[in-house]
């Protein structure tokens, strides 16, 4: 065909006619449309938006609801699950053909794989929301769950059969120490308190260790949930919607067996002194429960997409920011024995991922090496 009559045949339909690859084409990277690197960008944008905006709003509506009852720990999670479950439950339900009520969607993922989860998480969230009245300040409490990282290494190690380099174990020893320091740097009211009263400061530092192991026993669950979380969306994909959606859901029949607690939790705050306070009280738990939607969803975008130690990483940042946030607006205890361990903490998080992320870029260059 002549290069006139592919003009006139352009032209009759058209639709360009395509030219005949070369013979370098295959060789050729394309690169990435400015389209798609926009999309992701946004995409990563809104993520963090949604992790660091909605779970530091988060945190400060429960340090308010903390304060006026240091025993809303059950009411608190039970309001958020129900929260949450009722939010997603239209998006799961569907009209059968010849059918009058709604059934759930059919799962990507197995029910059994979520009741796994369903326990670790419930159980995890019980067990931070508890520990606030056992004298565990909110600033320990922090720092204590950001080591979050150094548990996900270790079940990577032990579960997933992952080697890390030797700059990552020694930025886990790291945040390890830093957490035990700042575990042991009890809050100055502590100090005079056992000063002034030796068996009040007994009976404190009893309830202290307790509350610590409760926080310590949530590390090790949501270590386990962790890495449950991302094996699943590595099976299944990223269906982050529907782990958000069944881990709060199947979840309610636990609260059955803390119906009292709940009540207790819920009825202190209509107690509170005057009309106005107590619908202060009531707004401050729905800004909790609606910040814990945006904070959830975000946390589970985010691990549909990266490895759980990244979205430890995000999270710990996101906690020192929590942190120096409630040292400034609420003024809690701090020390240095407190602001060392933090330190350690962060630090030892950012060293993680300087480490790993080295460790990466030499694999893509052997890679690239033995393609060339």
């Amino acid at each position: 065909m002549s290069r006139n009559r592919l003009k006139d045949a352009n032209k009759d339909d058209g639709t360009p006619i395509p030219s005949a690859p070369s013979a370098s084409a295959d060789s050729v990277d394309p690169g990435v449309r400015l389209s798609q690197a926009t999309s992701a960008l946004l995409d990563y944008y809104s993520i963090l938006s949604m992790v660091f905006g909605g779970c530091c709003v988060n945190v400060w509506a429960y340090e308010q609801l903390l304060m006026m009852n240091a025993r809303i720990g059950s009411a608190l999670t039970f309001s958020q699950v129900v929260f949450i479950a009722a939010q997603g439950l239209p998006e799961f339900l569907v009209v059968p053909p010849g059918h009058r009520f709604p059934r759930l969607k059919p799962r990507q993922v197995p029910l059994r794989h979520w009741a796994a989860q369903v326990i670790l998480v419930t159980t995890t969230s019980l067990l931070n929301n508890w520990a606030f009245a056992y004298s565990v300040p909110l600033t320990i409490l922090i720092v204590f769950r950001s080591a979050g990282l150094a548990v996900s290494m270790i079940f990577g190690f032990l579960l997933a059969g992952r080697r890390y380099t030797i700059m990552q174990v020694v930025s886990v020893i790291l945040v390890s120490a830093g957490v035990i320091l700042a575990t042991l740097a009890r809050p100055s009211a502590a100090a005079a308190a056992k000063q002034s009263d030796p068996v009040q400061s007994a009976a404190d530092l009893q309830k202290y260790t307790i509350g610590i192991s409760m926080l310590v026993t949530s590390l090790v669950l949501s270590g386990l949930f962790g890495l449950l979380q991302e094996r699943t969306y590595k099976t299944y994909g990223p269906c982050w919607k529907e782990g958000v959606f069944y881990t709060h859901f199947l979840s309610l029949p636990a609260f059955l067996f803390l119906v009292r607690d709940v009540r207790q939790g819920l009825g202190s705050l209509s107690d509170s002194t005057g009309d106005s306070s107590a619908l202060a009280s009531w707004l401050i738990l729905g800004l909790n429960l609606c910040s814990q939607l945006v904070c959830v969803s975000g946390v589970n975008k985010l691990s549909s997409q990266v490895s759980s130690v990244s979205t430890n990483l995000v999270l710990t940042a996101r906690k020192a920011i929590s942190l120096c946030f409630s040292v400034w607006w609420f003024g809690n205890e701090w020390n240095a024995e407190l602001g060392v361990g933090a330190v350690m903490v962060f630090c030892g998080s950012l060293l993680f991922t300087v480490s790993g992320s080295k460790k990466v870029d030499k694999k893509a260059d052997k890679k690239a090496d033995k393609k060339e």
